[in-house]
């Protein structure tokens, strides 16, 4: 299927009339209408192969989907690269027969599901069908599933999987992308998103059993099977009594007259956020009332991603001036990403980003972990993590705090995985992040997670504005303490692979061949990392400490004027992301001479490295 091979048993009589001509093709579409037993999409493929419409078809079923940065994602909808109630059901497959392998007592320790709320009317596809698919083929198969009753945040699964000791885990959901997508991300026992081999072990698996198994359909299991168990009520009170350990100022938030609206765009985030504010003595934040429930269409964003800034918070932004609120925390759909925004003393409002943000809880875990450590407690066990393309504040931190700064590929996969690492060999974890607003504070959860991140964030500011401060001038200070950094993403969007691939393989030939370039325009380049290849040549054998990750492009240019730029595509969609920082030393406080330069160098790094005029670039700001 996934090779649409040629057909071995296509003489039935549903194609023989309506044989597209390509045998390739024809067992793909016959394999689809026997094992489809979803109405909607089975009619979808139906409707394509009456219409005559063969390139549709062979986009849709001619390719498999794949794991990219955050699991499988794609849109919802019929056909092998998408997401559906089939595809599901054969990732599902796969991953049990790679988990029996892997685990001689997988059906005993068990797996854990969650979902989020999205769904989709026109193929019949909603996250919670989708996971009970999941659970039948386990439950079919004996397996020991822990089953969400209800919607979770993300950061619940990977949680559960370590708190129940289950081998691995699956959350459905598409978090922040546009309302048509959805997806299925997979946790290994080590509570940490699956990172390679296991993702492309598993990828094997699902290709050696594509037909679904009796039993796999049967979303009932979920309901009638005594393996089936519902970890809601253990693995939410538990959660939030492990979120107490990173409280240190209960008192302080009982007493606070601090208000905050919460906004969780019409995600799961709402009781979860709720309860987490209670954890941590806090009044309830205000909900914005027409973000507060569920709503698969994201009906008052244009697109449900904090990140886009002030046009998709307008909503939360607008209650919080009028219920004199000076802080608003925004999770994302899914809860796993956290958006921050504070109202200035001129009434207009910060919105934070992620880099920014993460300077402030680098500082504030820091700050709470020597005023709480114990005498004999050594500074140089303690570890701090960010993704190679935000921001290296916490390296200047690290730097002057004496603590240790590591970093990973893109990806909270990569942290996850080594925050596991570090913590099995005695070391302390405080804080992680990547610059999309994703944040892991302390190590209850080895992933991203927007409801520790809102009540972190809100005891920061109710602590602050007890020292007459406010956030945004506590990230001042801390940019004046540590150096200024200041960064700049954005992307472009480029549909074509091929010209992608000839921007970044004249980026290694630059000059000549197997040389890349010196300088861009007027900057000197004093150092080139390429993550595809393997090259770094800040190292002395040259080689890149981080591992080479070939299905991606990333190249990373530090600068002679101690600028860091990226350039890398995207894991999810059609874009060439470029990441930029300007990292100054403490002392050089002219913020806006700082920002002029990066200026000059992010529109040399566009015009002179991705040629967005010759290589018909779309420029998006982020």
């Amino acid at each position: 299927m996934g090779d649409c091979g040629a057909p071995e048993d296509v003489n039935s009589n549903v194609l023989v009339a309506r044989s597209t001509g390509d045998p390739q093709l024809d067992k793909a579409v016959w394999q689809w209408l026997s094992w489809d037993k979803n109405q909607k999409t089975k009619e979808q493929i139906e409707n394509l192969l009456q219409n005559g419409q063969h390139k549709e078809l062979r986009d849709r079923l001619c390719c498999r989907l794949t794991f990219g940065t955050a699991g499988l994602r794609s849109a919802m909808g019929a056909g092998f690269c998408y997401i559906n109630d089939l595809t599901v059901i054969q990732s599902t497959q796969g991953i049990y027969k790679y988990l029996e392998r892997s685990f001689s007592d997988f059906k005993q320790r068990g797996f854990v599901v969650g979902y989020d709320t999205r769904g989709q009317v026109t193929s019949n596809c909603s996250s919670k069908k989708l996971a009970k698919l999941t659970a039948a083929v386990l439950l079919a198969k004996d397996v020991l599933v822990y089953f969400f009753s209800t919607y979770v945040p993300t950061p619940f699964v990977p949680y559960a999987v370590q708190q129940l000791g289950a081998v691995a885990g699956v959350m459905i959901t598409a978090s922040h992308n546009r309302k048509e997508d959805n997806g299925y991300k997979v946790y290994w026992e080590n509570g940490a998103q699956i990172t390679s081999p296991h993702d492309k072990e598993i990828i094997k698996c699902i290709e050696e059993c594509v037909e679904p198994w009796n039993g796999s359909w049967n979303e009932n299991l979920v309901d009638t099977s005594p393996l089936r168990k519902d970890p809601l009520k253990k693995i939410c009170d538990s959660y939030m009594e492990d979120l107490t350990k990173i409280c240190y100022h209960r008192d302080l938030n009982m007493q606070s007259s601090l208000k905050f609206v919460h906004t969780s765009f019409h995600g799961v985030g709402h009781d979860y956020v709720q309860l987490a504010f209670k954890a941590f003595g806090f009044q309830p934040p205000i909900p914005v009332p027409e973000q507060k429930d569920p709503d698969p269409d994201f009906s008052t964003v244009k697109c449900p991603n904090p990140e886009e800034g002030e046009s998709v918070l307008e909503l939360s932004l607008r209650l919080a001036e009028k219920e004199d609120a000076r802080v608003v925390v925004a999770t994302d759909p899914d809860a796993d990403r956290l958006a921050v925004a504070e109202q200035q003393e001129n009434g207009c409002w910060k919105v934070f980003t992620g880099n920014e943000l993460a300077a402030l809880f680098g500082w504030w875990m820091f700050s709470r972990w020597k005023e709480s450590c114990s005498q004999d407690a050594d500074v140089r066990n303690v570890y701090m993590l960010a993704t190679t393309v935000s921001s290296k504040i916490l390296r200047a931190i690290a730097l002057k705090e004496g603590f240790h700064f590591e970093e990973t590929l893109p990806g909270f996969k990569w942290i996850g995985s080594r925050v596991k690492n570090l913590l099995d060999n005695g070391k302390e974890v405080l804080f992680a992040f990547e610059e999309s607003i994703g944040f892991m504070c302390g190590t209850s959860v080895l992933d991203k997670d927007g409801v520790s991140a809102a009540v972190v964030i809100a005891e920061m500011a109710t602590y602050l504005q007890s020292q007459s401060l406010t956030l945004a001038q506590k990230l001042v200070d801390i940019y004046e303490t540590y150096g200024y950094h200041i960064s700049k993403t954005s992307y472009f969007l480029c549909y074509d692979p091929p010209t992608i691939k000839r921007i970044f393989e004249r980026l290694r030939n630059f000059d000549n061949p197997q040389s890349y370039p010196k300088c861009c325009g007027v900057y000197n380049i004093l150092h080139v990392r390429d993550i595809t290849t393997g090259y770094d040549n800040s190292q002395l054998n040259k080689k890149s400490v981080l591992p080479v990750s070939k299905s991606s492009q990333m190249i990373t240019f530090t600068f002679q004027n101690g600028c860091v730029a990226t350039l890398r595509t995207s894991g999810t969609e059609p874009k060439i992301k470029y990441y930029a920082e300007m990292c100054a030393l403490p002392g050089q406080s002219d913020r806006s001479v700082l920002e002029e330069e990066l200026q000059k160098l992010i529109e040399a790094l566009i015009e002179n490295f991705l040629e967005p005029a010759k290589n018909g670039l779309t420029w998006r700001s982020a």
